[in-house]
């Protein structure tokens, strides 16, 4: 599986694209062969995105289109490690770039960054990661359907996962939050018995956020007596999945608008459970030392 580890890793973009110096976007920069060079220009118009399948890449292009400031600016669709990897090239040079982003997520903890603000709430306001079963899993696998029904955990548990996965691998990094957080885990195993063996499928995104998740509820089961599969598909086959009974559980859906078009083709054929996390956020992130704080600072591409 790819864990979107390598921070090296860039999507084809140009160096040329990314200019020395960032300011306002009607500001000067630094560089003299480019004086007067806005933000836009030193970008080339483009905002780093991820997969296209992703549900924020679906947002960030409705977001193109509503906002009339953004005429003339392109998503450059690339993957997660595509992303980070222009990320952190941009921010070793100090240089300016704008991705597209979400919060937990490991790049927080790694680098100084902020969102910039969307007054049309285009990219959705604060969402939650629900869990979401399929139907008659209570029926079958009863404390498996409970354990998952009281797992809730906050956004720096998912974030610190992440980030120590970075320099060991996800199995490793989640083995450790649950030894290191006996008392939390206790809550979502209490009174259960230990099982038989019996398979589980776990149904994922392949984002390092839901790889984190899935693999601390995949080693809780686990230790429980279960045999547990993760399965990283698209948001799409995903809701399919669970929703056809070919999944039996997903802790990954981001609702109410990332994956709000896949939940409502299939609420009728599927259990929510409610929320496991709190508290996300999808926008377009930039370094903080880049003078901008709103997606209405920018400027069409002329």
């Amino acid at each position: 599986m790819n864990r979107f580890k390598t921070l090296g890793l860039t999507i084809g973009m140009s160096a040329a694209l990314l200019l020395a110096a960032c300011g306002d976007d009607t500001g000067s920069s630094d560089n003299s062969n480019n004086v007067t060079a806005s933000i836009g220009e030193q970008v080339d118009y483009k905002i780093i995105g991820i997969e296209p399948g992703a549900g924020i890449t679906g947002l960030s292009h409705d977001t193109l289109e509503q906002y009339e400031n953004l005429e003339g600016w392109t998503l450059q669709e690339s993957s997660t490690a595509g992303m980070i990897g222009t990320l952190d090239q941009a921010i070793r040079n100090e240089e300016p770039v704008i991705v597209t982003g979400w919060t937990p997520h490991w790049m927080f903890s790694a680098y100084d960054l902020k969102f910039l603000e969307d007054p049309k709430g285009v990219l959705g306001g604060a969402e939650n990661i629900n869990t979401v079963v399929r139907k008659d899993l209570e029926k079958d696998l009863p404390d498996v359907y409970t354990v998952l029904d009281r797992f809730h955990w906050e956004t720096e548990d998912m974030e610190k996962v992440m980030y120590d996965a970075q320099n060991a691998d996800f199995e490793t990094a989640a083995a450790d939050w649950v030894e290191k957080n006996e008392d939390k885990v206790n809550e979502w195993t209490q009174d259960i018995a230990q099982g038989n063996g019996e398979k589980v499928k776990l149904v994922s995104v392949p984002w390092d956020s839901e790889i984190a998740s899935s693999s601390v509820v995949k080693l809780v089961l686990e230790n429980l007596g279960y045999e547990v599969e993760v399965i990283p598909v698209d948001p799409a086959i995903m809701f399919q999945a669970i929703a056809t009974g070919e999944g039996d559980a997903t802790v990954a859906p981001w609702l109410p608008t990332t994956h709000q078009s896949f939940y409502e083709k299939h609420k009728d054929d599927i259990v929510d459970l409610g929320e496991n996390l709190e508290g996300t956020q999808n926008g377009f992130v930039v370094p903080a030392y880049m003078d901008i704080d709103s997606i209405e600072d920018l400027k069409p591409k002329e």
